[in-house]
C-alpha cells in the first residue's frame, strides 16, 4: 500500500488556479444535489397542505429523488468512464436545471413526484463526475486528500443546509422557490464548468450495460417498498411478497450478470479492499443517521413546538456547524491519524451525539444544540475521509465506477432513512396514541391530521403530541444504534489502517 515518493509527488497537468476553481465548480454541483435531498424536510408540511398531498404522497415526493438517483448512479459512473466525466457533469447540470423548472411549477403531487425523478436523472449524471473529476485533476495524494475532504464536507453541509434554505425561502416566497433557486446556480456552474473542466478523456473500451442498470433499479425499488410495507400497520401480504421477490431476484440476477460481464457495471472484487468497503459503509450509515435526525427533528419542532420552517432549519444547522472543522481537519491529518480513528471513531462520536440529542430534547435548547453539534463533529470526520478511502483505492480509469458506488451509498443511506424512519414515525404514532372518547378518527393517522382535524380539543392534541414524542424517541434510538454498529464494524475492518498507514492503494494516480 506504500506509494512511490516520486509518483506521489507528481503535480496535476492543470494549473493550480484551474484545478481549485474546478473543485469549487464541482462542489457547487454537489451542493445542489445534496441540498435537494434535504430541502424538503422543512417544506414538507407546506407542500402537503398546498398540494393537498397524503402522507404517503409526501414521502414519495421526498423518496423519488434518492430512489431514482440510486438506481441510475452505477450506470452513470460507468458512462462517465466511457464518454468522459466532463460531458456527464455538464449534461447533468442542464437536465437538473430543466427539471427544477418543472418541479417549481408542478400543479399536483403526481407531477412533482415525476419532476423529482427527472431531477434525479440530472443528479445521477453529475454526481459521480464531481468526484471523478477531482480524482483526475488532483494527482498529488496529499493535495487530493484535502480536495476530497472539501468535497466530503460539502456533502454534509449541503444536507444540513437544505432545511435552512427551504425554511428561509418559504418565509418570503411560494413553495416553488425551493426549486427555482437551483436555476441561476446551474447556469453559473455551467459557464464556469465549460471553462475549467479538464478535456473529455473517454475510455471507449468501457461498456455500459443497460440490463444491469435495470436490475439494480428493480432491486432498489423492491427494497424501498419492502421497508415501507414492513413497518406499516395495515401491511399487504401481496405487496410484501412482491417487493421481497423483486429485491431478492433483482439482486441475484444483478450479481450473476456482473460476474459474467467482461466490463461489469460494478466490479464486486473491489469490496475485498477493507478501506474501500469501510468507506462505503461509513457513508451509508452516516447519511442514514443524518437523514433520520433531520427529518424527525424538523417535523417535531414545526408540528409540536410551533417553529417556522426557517427556525427548524436553523436548529438542525448545528449538525453542519459541527461537521465543518472535523471534515476539513480529517482530510488534512489523514496521513497522520489514519482511517480507523477518523471513520470508526467518527461514527462512534456521532452515535453519542444522537443519544445526547434525544436526552437534550427533554432538558432544554442548549442541551439539544450540544447533541446536534457533537453529531456533526463525528459524522463530518467519518464522511470526509470515507470519500478518500473509496476513491483512493481504485485505479484512475475506474474512478467513475468508484465515485458512483460512493454516491449509491450516500443516496441509499438517505433513501433508507426516509423509507424506514419516515414510515416508523407514523407507525409508532398510530400504535401508541390514546385519543379520548369521541375524538375524530383521523387523529389516529398522524400528528398532521390531528392538528388539522375539526374538533381537536386540548385532550386530543395532548394525546397526539405524546404519541409523536414516542415516535421521535424510537427514530432517534434507531439512528444512534445504526451509528454504533457502523463504528464497530468499520473499526474492525480498518484494524490495519491506524496512524501513519497508507490510506490509498492508488495514490499515484495509476
Amino acid at each position: 500500500m506504500t506509494m512511490s515518493p516520486t509518483l506521489g509527488a507528481r503535480t496535476s497537468p492543470l494549473s493550480t488556479r484551474r484545478r481549485w476553481t474546478l473543485l469549487v465548480t464541482v462542489g457547487t454541483g454537489l451542493l445542489l444535489i445534496t441540498l435537494d435531498n434535504s430541502i424538503l424536510y422543512t417544506a414538507l408540511p407546506t407542500l402537503t397542505r398546498e398540494l393537498d398531498a397524503s402522507w404517503t404522497e409526501s414521502l414519495w415526493i421526498i423518496n423519488a429523488y434518492p430512489l431514482v438517483m440510486t438506481g441510475l448512479l452505477l450506470g452513470a459512473g460507468t458512462l462517465g468512464d466511457r464518454f468522459g466525466h466532463r460531458l456527464m457533469f455538464l449534461s447533468g447540470l442542464v437536465v437538473f436545471g430543466l427539471a427544477s423548472l418543472m418541479a417549481a411549477t408542478a400543479p399536483t403531487p403526481e407531477v412533482l413526484i415525476a419532476a423529482r425523478g427527472l431531477l434525479a436523472v440530472g443528479a445521477a449524471a453529475m454526481m459521480p463526475a464531481t468526484l471523478a473529476l477531482i480524482r483526475v485533476a488532483f494527482v498529488n495524494e496529499r493535495e487530493r486528500n484535502i480536495a476530497i475532504s472539501v468535497w466530503g464536507s460539502l456533502s454534509v453541509v449541503g444536507g444540513a443546509l437544505g432545511p435552512i434554505v427551504g425554511g428561509a425561502l418559504l418565509e418570503r416566497f411560494a413553495w416553488g422557490s425551493i426549486f427555482l433557486i437551483n436555476v441561476p446556480v446551474v447556469l453559473l456552474a455551467l459557464i464556469v464548468g465549460v471553462a475549467v473542466a479538464p478535456e473529455n478523456e473517454p475510455h471507449p473500451g468501457t461498456r455500459w450495460d443497460f440490463i444491469s442498470s435495470v436490475q439494480a433499479l428493480v432491486t432498489l425499488v423492491g427494497l424501498v417498498v419492502l421497508i415501507k410495507e414492513v413497518v406499516k400497520i395495515d401491511r399487504s401480504g401481496t405487496v410484501l411478497l412482491g417487493a421481497a421477490l423483486a429485491t431478492v431476484l433483482g439482486w441475484w440476477f444483478f450479481v450473476r450478470r456482473q460476474r459474467r460481464l467482461p466490463f461489469p457495471l460494478l466490479d464486486l472484487s473491489i469490496f475485498r479492499n477493507a478501506a474501500f468497503a469501510s468507506g462505503v459503509l461509513a457513508a451509508a450509515f452516516a447519511m442514514f443517521a443524518m437523514g433520520g435526525l433531520q427529518l424527525a427533528t424538523t417535523q417535531r419542532f414545526q408540528l409540536v413546538v410551533g417553529f417556522t420552517p426557517l427556525e427548524s432549519g436553523l436548529l438542525v444547522a448545528a449538525v453542519a456547524i459541527g461537521s465543518l472543522p472535523s471534515s476539513i481537519l480529517g482530510g488534512a491529518f489523514l496521513h497522520v491519524v489514519g482511517l480507523r480513528l477518523l471513520i470508526g471513531g467518527g461514527l462512534g462520536v456521532g452515535a453519542v451525539g444522537v443519544a445526547w440529542t434525544l436526552v437534550g430534547v427533554q432538558h432544554g435548547m442548549g442541551w439539544l444544540l450540544g447533541g446536534l453539534f457533537v453529531t456533526g463533529l463525528g459524522l463530518g470526520s467519518a464522511m470526509s475521509v470515507a470519500s478518500t478511502a473509496i476513491i483512493g483505492n481504485v485505479p484512475a480509469r475506474r474512478a467513475g465506477m468508484a465515485s458512483s458506488v460512493e454516491e449509491v451509498s450516500y443516496e441509499f443511506g438517505s433513501l433508507a432513512a426516509v423509507a424506514l424512519l419516515g414510515s416508523l414515525l407514523t407507525t409508532v404514532y398510530t400504535l401508541t396514541i390514546r385519543p379520548p372518547d369521541g375524538a375524530p378518527a383521523e387523529v389516529s393517522r398522524s400528528l398532521t391530521d390531528a392538528l388539522a382535524a375539526p374538533g381537536s380539543g386540548p385532550e386530543v392534541l395532548d394525546a397526539a403530541i405524546t404519541a409523536f414524542g414516542n415516535s421521535y424517541s424510537v427514530v432517534m434510538v434507531v439512528c444512534a444504534g445504526v451509528l454504533a454498529i457502523g463504528a464497530i464494524v468499520t473499526t474492525v475492518l480498518l484494524r490495519a489502517y491506524g496512524p501513519g498507514s497508507a490510506s490509498s492503494a492508488y495514490g499515484s494516480g495509476h
